[in-house]
């Protein structure tokens, strides 16, 4: 018996030893030494920043038209002459067309609510055409510029009250 009790014993502290092994980690691989720095006399040229660009509209798109110079121009009630403020927006517009001349656009009119179906798309045409009309005499080539009339039909405001009518009376210059 005293054979099996050592057999026994010798066969646990085996196991007890293969346990440890397998639980033992590697150590850890000694940092390479860093190198310090030689002094050659030459001074090193001070690199520069690097400054990344705004991320901004792409150039010759809608979103840059409307954040470079403006999409749209108002017009008084019942009319469609252009005012001074609405010439100068154009100006801006035509040059903007010049700087990128494979765009062309639409130009939408619109009216407020105000009268009815046809008499609101006849005005909105003829403040589209007023405002492409204006585009060729600066330079623009009549080619480059569709027009339409939504008339009433495509509020940009809500509401049956004066500032929502001024906002409504306007043309709009669509990139396409």
């Amino acid at each position: 018996m005293l054979h099996r009790s050592f057999g026994l014993k010798l066969l646990g502290m085996g196991l007890a030893t293969i346990l440890l092994a397998a639980c033992e980690t590697t150590p850890e691989k000694p940092a390479e030494p860093v190198a310090e720095p030689v002094d050659t006399g030459v001074e090193a040229a001070p690199t520069e920043p690097v400054v990344s660009e705004p991320m901004g509209p792409t150039p010759g798109t809608q979103e840059h038209l409307n954040e470079t110079v403006g999409d749209r121009v108002f017009f008084g009630f019942d009319r469609y002459d252009l005012t001074p403020e609405a010439q100068a927006t154009l100006r801006a517009q035509a040059e903007w067309l010049k700087e990128y001349p494979t765009v062309n656009v639409l130009i939408e009119g619109h009216c407020d609510e105000r009268g009815t179906r046809e008499y609101n798309l006849a005005l909105g045409e003829r403040r589209a055409n007023a405002i492409k009309n204006y585009l060729v005499a600066l330079g623009i080539d009549a080619d480059r510029i569709d027009t339409v009339s939504y008339g009433k039909e495509r509020p940009a405001v809500l509401g049956s009250y004066p500032e929502a009518w001024a906002k409504n009376r306007r043309g709009v210059m669509v990139v396409q």
